[in-house]
């Protein structure tokens, strides 16, 4: 009697996985335009929070100075590392009017999510509501 070596082990074959693999990139490719304002939304949201981690900065050194500062240094806000400097952030962040009375920080998209050709852009004044200026 002979021993057998090899124990047969059940499992697909390359055409069983190449149908698999073409089926779920056809529902991929049917899905994705439906979850674009969704992905949209929610990297967003990234801008919103730091819009408004900016504005209590900018209260805080106002209460202290009687003035709204034109250096994020002088608030003590460091802006996260965006995806160009191999970070998370997907926004970029700049103060573009400062005086004693009024302030206004604008963020700006550093990619186009949807690819249509706009970049997304949220801005927050004195105020402290984060509005949308160019939706993406």
């Amino acid at each position: 009697m002979k021993k057998q070596l090899f124990k047969r082990v059940p499992s697909f074959n390359l055409q069983e996985m190449l149908i698999v693999l073409a089926i779920i990139g056809i529902l991929l490719l049917i899905a994705l335009p439906n979850l674009m304002p969704l992905i949209t939304k929610a990297k967003s949201v990234e801008a919103q929070i730091q819009l408004k981690a900016i504005y209590s900065a900018e209260q805080q050194y106002y209460f202290m100075y009687s003035k709204y500062s034109s250096n994020f240094a002088e608030i003590d806000f460091v802006a996260p590392k965006t995806v160009k400097d191999n970070g998370s952030a997907n926004y970029f962040y700049e103060i573009v009017q400062s005086s004693n009375s009024e302030f206004k920080v604008k963020a700006t998209a550093l990619t186009d999510f949807n690819g249509d050709g706009t970049f997304n852009v949220w801005e927050i004044d004195q105020n402290g509501l984060p509005k949308q200026i160019t939706n993406d």
